[in-house]
Protein backbone atom coordinates (compact mmCIF):
# COMPACT_ATOMS: atom_id res chain seq x y z
CA UNK A 1 0.00 0.00 0.00
CA UNK A 2 1.30 3.72 -0.77
CA UNK A 3 0.39 7.22 -0.35
CA UNK A 4 1.36 10.14 -1.81
CA UNK A 5 1.07 13.63 0.03
CA UNK A 6 1.23 17.02 -1.85
CA UNK A 7 1.29 19.50 0.46
CA UNK A 8 0.34 22.81 -0.90
CA UNK A 9 -0.52 26.53 0.18
CA UNK A 10 -3.97 25.96 1.36
CA UNK A 11 -4.62 21.96 1.38
CA UNK A 12 -2.72 18.77 1.34
CA UNK A 13 -3.62 16.58 -0.50
CA UNK A 14 -3.76 12.87 -0.22
CA UNK A 15 -3.75 9.67 -2.75
CA UNK A 16 -3.84 5.87 -1.53
CA UNK A 17 -2.99 2.99 -4.01
CA UNK A 18 -3.86 -0.03 -2.80
CA UNK A 19 -0.71 -2.58 -4.71
CA UNK A 20 -2.54 -5.60 -5.16
CA UNK A 21 -6.36 -4.37 -6.23
CA UNK A 22 -5.21 -1.14 -8.03
CA UNK A 23 -7.93 0.59 -5.91
CA UNK A 24 -7.59 4.57 -5.26
CA UNK A 25 -8.65 6.57 -2.59
CA UNK A 26 -8.20 10.43 -2.75
CA UNK A 27 -9.06 12.86 -0.06
CA UNK A 28 -7.51 16.62 1.23
CA UNK A 29 -7.04 18.62 4.39
CA UNK A 30 -6.54 21.49 5.19
CA UNK A 31 -2.49 22.62 5.15
CA UNK A 32 -1.01 23.70 8.56
CA UNK A 33 1.89 26.30 7.96
CA UNK A 34 2.55 26.50 11.58
CA UNK A 35 3.12 22.68 11.65
CA UNK A 36 2.92 21.13 8.21
CA UNK A 37 3.26 17.77 9.68
CA UNK A 38 0.48 17.93 11.78
CA UNK A 39 -1.08 18.18 8.68
CA UNK A 40 -0.02 15.62 6.76
CA UNK A 41 -0.47 13.01 9.64
CA UNK A 42 -4.42 14.10 9.94
CA UNK A 43 -4.68 13.31 6.13
CA UNK A 44 -2.81 10.02 6.61
CA UNK A 45 -5.39 8.83 9.13
CA UNK A 46 -8.34 10.22 6.95
CA UNK A 47 -7.63 8.62 4.11
CA UNK A 48 -6.35 5.14 5.71
CA UNK A 49 -10.06 5.62 7.49
CA UNK A 50 -11.77 5.83 4.05
CA UNK A 51 -9.82 3.31 2.09
CA UNK A 52 -10.44 0.97 5.48
CA UNK A 53 -6.90 0.32 6.00
CA UNK A 54 -5.04 -0.68 9.42
CA UNK A 55 -1.78 1.91 10.27
CA UNK A 56 0.24 -1.12 10.10
CA UNK A 57 -0.47 -1.25 6.34
CA UNK A 58 1.41 1.64 5.67
CA UNK A 59 4.88 0.56 4.57
CA UNK A 60 6.04 3.34 1.90
CA UNK A 61 4.58 6.68 1.09
CA UNK A 62 5.96 9.47 -1.55
CA UNK A 63 6.32 13.31 -0.25
CA UNK A 64 5.72 16.83 -2.17
CA UNK A 65 6.83 19.39 0.03
CA UNK A 66 6.43 22.91 -0.32
CA UNK A 67 8.24 23.67 2.94
CA UNK A 68 11.48 24.99 1.58
CA UNK A 69 9.42 26.87 -1.02
CA UNK A 70 7.62 28.60 1.19
CA UNK A 71 10.70 29.32 3.88
CA UNK A 72 12.20 30.93 0.23
CA UNK A 73 9.15 33.04 -0.94
CA UNK A 74 8.86 34.40 2.68
CA UNK A 75 12.73 34.69 3.13
CA UNK A 76 12.77 32.54 6.31
CA UNK A 77 15.54 30.21 6.09
CA UNK A 78 18.66 30.05 8.06
CA UNK A 79 20.85 32.46 8.54
CA UNK A 80 23.75 31.83 6.11
CA UNK A 81 27.43 32.69 4.97
CA UNK A 82 29.10 31.88 1.99
CA UNK A 83 33.16 31.02 1.28
CA UNK A 84 34.72 31.73 -1.50
CA UNK A 85 37.52 32.68 -4.02
CA UNK A 86 39.44 35.79 -3.37
CA UNK A 87 37.98 38.30 -5.62
CA UNK A 88 34.75 37.02 -6.02
CA UNK A 89 32.67 37.85 -3.13
CA UNK A 90 30.04 39.59 -4.67
CA UNK A 91 28.89 37.09 -7.82
CA UNK A 92 26.05 36.77 -6.18
CA UNK A 93 25.11 40.59 -6.45
CA UNK A 94 27.01 40.82 -10.48
CA UNK A 95 24.81 37.80 -11.43
CA UNK A 96 24.63 38.03 -15.48
CA UNK A 97 24.10 41.64 -15.63
CA UNK A 98 20.62 41.15 -17.07
CA UNK A 99 17.46 41.85 -16.78
CA UNK A 100 14.81 39.38 -15.90
CA UNK A 101 12.99 38.18 -19.11
CA UNK A 102 9.79 38.71 -16.73
CA UNK A 103 10.78 42.36 -16.86
CA UNK A 104 12.14 42.70 -19.98
CA UNK A 105 10.18 46.05 -20.65
CA UNK A 106 9.99 47.43 -16.77
CA UNK A 107 11.78 50.46 -16.44
CA UNK A 108 12.16 49.57 -12.50
CA UNK A 109 12.40 45.61 -12.06
CA UNK A 110 15.26 44.39 -10.27
CA UNK A 111 16.59 41.00 -9.02
CA UNK A 112 15.98 39.93 -5.54
CA UNK A 113 18.02 40.62 -3.26
CA UNK A 114 20.65 38.19 -1.92
CA UNK A 115 20.09 35.17 0.34
CA UNK A 116 23.56 36.14 1.93
CA UNK A 117 24.43 40.06 2.81
CA UNK A 118 27.68 41.36 2.04
CA UNK A 119 29.39 41.09 5.33
CA UNK A 120 28.37 37.09 5.11
CA UNK A 121 30.35 36.62 2.24
CA UNK A 122 33.73 35.77 2.88
CA UNK A 123 37.08 35.30 0.80
CA UNK A 124 39.76 32.58 0.82
CA UNK A 125 43.19 33.09 -0.80
CA UNK A 126 43.39 29.74 -3.04
CA UNK A 127 42.52 29.38 -6.79
CA UNK A 128 41.93 26.18 -9.28
CA UNK A 129 42.57 26.88 -12.56
CA UNK A 130 40.05 26.31 -15.71
CA UNK A 131 41.62 22.77 -16.59
CA UNK A 132 41.52 21.99 -12.07
CA UNK A 133 44.82 22.56 -11.95
CA UNK A 134 45.85 24.23 -8.52
CA UNK A 135 47.18 27.89 -9.31
CA UNK A 136 47.44 28.75 -5.79
CA UNK A 137 47.17 26.93 -2.89
CA UNK A 138 44.65 27.04 -0.26
CA UNK A 139 45.53 29.59 2.26
CA UNK A 140 44.44 27.41 5.77
CA UNK A 141 45.23 30.83 7.75
CA UNK A 142 43.12 33.49 5.98
CA UNK A 143 40.10 30.16 5.37
CA UNK A 144 40.05 29.28 8.99
CA UNK A 145 39.93 33.03 10.24
CA UNK A 146 37.11 33.39 7.55
CA UNK A 147 35.26 30.61 9.18
CA UNK A 148 35.95 31.86 12.63
CA UNK A 149 33.89 35.47 11.56
CA UNK A 150 31.33 33.47 10.31
CA UNK A 151 30.76 31.73 13.78
CA UNK A 152 31.05 34.81 15.43
CA UNK A 153 28.06 36.45 13.00
CA UNK A 154 26.27 33.45 14.44
CA UNK A 155 25.60 32.07 10.82
CA UNK A 156 23.14 28.35 10.50
CA UNK A 157 24.50 27.63 7.13
CA UNK A 158 27.28 27.74 5.49
CA UNK A 159 27.56 27.49 1.27
CA UNK A 160 31.43 27.02 0.17
CA UNK A 161 31.98 27.98 -3.60
CA UNK A 162 35.24 28.40 -5.10
CA UNK A 163 36.44 28.91 -8.45
CA UNK A 164 36.62 25.71 -11.02
CA UNK A 165 35.68 23.03 -7.68
CA UNK A 166 33.36 21.31 -10.09
CA UNK A 167 36.62 20.39 -11.56
CA UNK A 168 38.74 20.04 -8.60
CA UNK A 169 36.91 19.81 -5.23
CA UNK A 170 40.16 19.35 -2.87
CA UNK A 171 40.14 22.84 -2.21
CA UNK A 172 36.29 22.81 -0.83
CA UNK A 173 36.47 19.44 0.66
CA UNK A 174 39.65 20.94 2.73
CA UNK A 175 36.92 24.33 4.05
CA UNK A 176 34.58 22.27 4.63
CA UNK A 177 36.95 20.17 7.04
CA UNK A 178 37.60 23.52 8.61
CA UNK A 179 34.23 24.72 9.20
CA UNK A 180 33.02 21.25 10.82
CA UNK A 181 36.13 21.69 13.30
CA UNK A 182 35.06 25.25 14.02
CA UNK A 183 31.27 24.87 13.75
CA UNK A 184 30.27 21.82 13.90
CA UNK A 185 26.69 22.41 14.55
CA UNK A 186 26.58 24.11 11.25
CA UNK A 187 24.41 22.76 7.88
CA UNK A 188 27.15 22.87 5.01
CA UNK A 189 26.83 22.97 1.48
CA UNK A 190 29.79 22.94 -1.36
CA UNK A 191 28.89 23.66 -4.74
CA UNK A 192 30.94 20.92 -6.15
CA UNK A 193 28.64 18.17 -4.36
CA UNK A 194 25.26 20.33 -5.20
CA UNK A 195 25.63 21.38 -8.81
CA UNK A 196 29.30 20.29 -10.59
CA UNK A 197 28.75 22.36 -13.32
CA UNK A 198 30.91 25.19 -14.93
CA UNK A 199 29.55 28.98 -14.48
CA UNK A 200 30.33 30.08 -10.99
CA UNK A 201 27.42 32.60 -10.57
CA UNK A 202 24.65 30.05 -10.86
CA UNK A 203 26.86 27.17 -9.07
CA UNK A 204 27.04 29.67 -6.21
CA UNK A 205 23.52 30.93 -6.46
CA UNK A 206 22.30 26.98 -5.90
CA UNK A 207 24.86 26.22 -3.06
CA UNK A 208 23.22 29.25 -1.20
CA UNK A 209 19.77 28.36 -1.81
CA UNK A 210 20.87 24.78 -0.42
CA UNK A 211 22.77 26.14 2.55
CA UNK A 212 19.88 28.36 3.18
CA UNK A 213 17.31 25.67 2.73
CA UNK A 214 18.80 22.49 4.53
CA UNK A 215 18.26 23.62 8.42
CA UNK A 216 14.75 24.06 7.38
CA UNK A 217 14.13 21.26 5.45
CA UNK A 218 16.30 19.12 8.10
CA UNK A 219 14.20 20.12 11.13
CA UNK A 220 10.93 19.44 9.14
CA UNK A 221 11.82 15.89 8.00
CA UNK A 222 13.08 14.80 11.43
CA UNK A 223 10.09 15.86 13.22
CA UNK A 224 7.86 14.07 10.53
CA UNK A 225 10.32 10.91 10.21
CA UNK A 226 9.80 11.16 14.23
CA UNK A 227 6.11 10.95 13.99
CA UNK A 228 5.80 8.49 11.11
CA UNK A 229 7.85 5.90 13.51
CA UNK A 230 6.26 6.21 16.33
CA UNK A 231 2.62 5.93 14.86
CA UNK A 232 2.90 3.55 11.76
CA UNK A 233 6.26 1.92 12.66
CA UNK A 234 9.00 1.92 9.88
CA UNK A 235 7.60 3.65 6.85
CA UNK A 236 9.70 3.96 3.98
CA UNK A 237 10.11 7.94 3.22
CA UNK A 238 10.80 9.50 -0.11
CA UNK A 239 10.52 12.75 -1.22
CA UNK A 240 9.58 14.32 -4.73
CA UNK A 241 12.24 16.40 -6.51
CA UNK A 242 11.74 19.35 -8.64
CA UNK A 243 13.11 17.50 -11.41
CA UNK A 244 10.08 14.63 -11.03
CA UNK A 245 11.61 12.24 -9.83
CA UNK A 246 12.29 10.97 -5.94
CA UNK A 247 14.79 10.38 -3.14
CA UNK A 248 15.07 8.91 0.10
CA UNK A 249 14.52 11.82 2.81
CA UNK A 250 18.07 10.85 4.55
CA UNK A 251 19.19 12.22 0.93
CA UNK A 252 16.95 14.98 1.00
CA UNK A 253 18.45 16.93 4.32
CA UNK A 254 21.29 17.54 2.63
CA UNK A 255 19.96 17.98 -0.95
CA UNK A 256 17.13 20.71 0.26
CA UNK A 257 17.31 22.74 -2.77
CA UNK A 258 16.18 19.70 -4.88
CA UNK A 259 12.87 19.74 -3.55
CA UNK A 260 11.79 22.96 -3.41
CA UNK A 261 8.71 23.14 -6.19
CA UNK A 262 8.72 19.27 -5.66
CA UNK A 263 4.60 19.24 -5.34
CA UNK A 264 3.95 20.81 -8.70
CA UNK A 265 6.74 18.82 -10.39
CA UNK A 266 4.49 15.74 -8.86
CA UNK A 267 1.60 17.31 -11.08
CA UNK A 268 3.36 17.14 -13.94
CA UNK A 269 4.60 13.62 -13.86
CA UNK A 270 1.03 12.44 -13.22
CA UNK A 271 -0.43 14.16 -16.26
CA UNK A 272 2.39 12.90 -18.40
CA UNK A 273 1.36 9.37 -16.96
CA UNK A 274 -2.14 10.15 -18.03
CA UNK A 275 -0.99 11.09 -21.64
CA UNK A 276 0.69 7.85 -21.39
CA UNK A 277 -2.79 5.99 -21.30
CA UNK A 278 -5.01 8.05 -23.10
CA UNK A 279 -1.93 7.99 -26.32
CA UNK A 280 -1.43 11.99 -26.02
CA UNK A 281 2.12 12.64 -26.27
CA UNK A 282 1.72 16.63 -26.39
CA UNK A 283 -0.31 17.95 -23.02
CA UNK A 284 -0.21 21.15 -21.13
CA UNK A 285 -0.65 20.28 -17.70
CA UNK A 286 -2.83 22.62 -14.84
CA UNK A 287 -2.63 22.21 -11.55
CA UNK A 288 -5.01 24.97 -9.61
CA UNK A 289 -4.63 25.06 -5.57
CA UNK A 290 -5.87 27.59 -3.26
CA UNK A 291 -3.00 29.75 -3.33
CA UNK A 292 -1.25 29.54 -6.78
CA UNK A 293 -1.68 27.97 -10.49
CA UNK A 294 1.12 25.94 -11.93
CA UNK A 295 1.17 25.53 -15.98
CA UNK A 296 3.85 22.75 -17.16
CA UNK A 297 4.25 21.14 -20.55
CA UNK A 298 4.46 17.76 -21.91
CA UNK A 299 6.28 17.20 -25.55
CA UNK A 300 6.49 13.69 -26.85
CA UNK A 301 5.00 12.16 -23.50
CA UNK A 302 7.99 13.60 -21.75
CA UNK A 303 7.90 16.23 -19.58
CA UNK A 304 9.87 20.05 -20.51
CA UNK A 305 12.98 19.85 -18.20
CA UNK A 306 15.78 22.97 -18.17
CA UNK A 307 19.13 22.99 -15.99
CA UNK A 308 18.74 27.14 -16.02
CA UNK A 309 15.34 27.63 -13.68
CA UNK A 310 14.73 29.92 -10.98
CA UNK A 311 13.28 29.67 -7.63
CA UNK A 312 11.67 33.24 -6.97
CA UNK A 313 14.29 34.79 -8.61
CA UNK A 314 17.31 32.81 -7.71
CA UNK A 315 18.95 30.65 -10.58
CA UNK A 316 19.77 26.53 -9.97
CA UNK A 317 21.72 25.05 -11.90
CA UNK A 318 20.15 21.98 -11.20
CA UNK A 319 17.76 19.70 -13.40
CA UNK A 320 14.14 20.92 -12.93
CA UNK A 321 10.95 20.51 -14.64
CA UNK A 322 10.00 24.00 -16.01
CA UNK A 323 6.83 25.14 -14.58
CA UNK A 324 5.33 28.47 -14.56
CA UNK A 325 3.85 29.98 -11.61
CA UNK A 326 1.21 32.78 -10.77
CA UNK A 327 -0.25 34.10 -7.99
CA UNK A 328 -4.38 33.11 -9.16
CA UNK A 329 -5.40 29.80 -6.52
CA UNK A 330 -8.70 28.97 -6.19
CA UNK A 331 -8.33 31.27 -2.95
CA UNK A 332 -6.80 34.08 -4.54
CA UNK A 333 -9.17 35.44 -7.16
Amino acid sequence: MRIGIDVGGTFTDLVLVDDRSGRIWMTKVPTTPKALADGVLAGIEKVLALAGRPARALRYLVHGTTIGTNALIERKGARTGLLTTEGFRDVLEIGRIQRPKEGLYDLFVDNPPPLVPRHLRREVRERVGSQGEVVTPLDEATARAAVETLKAEGVEAVAVSLLFSFLNPAHEQRVRELCRALLPETSLSLSSEVAPEFREYERTSTAVLNAYLQPVVERYLAQLLERLAAKYGEVDLRIMQANGGSITAEAARTAAVKTVNSGPAGGVMAGAWIGRLTGDRKLITVDMGGTSFDIGVIEGGIPTVTSDGKFAGYPVKIPIIDIDTIGAGGGSI
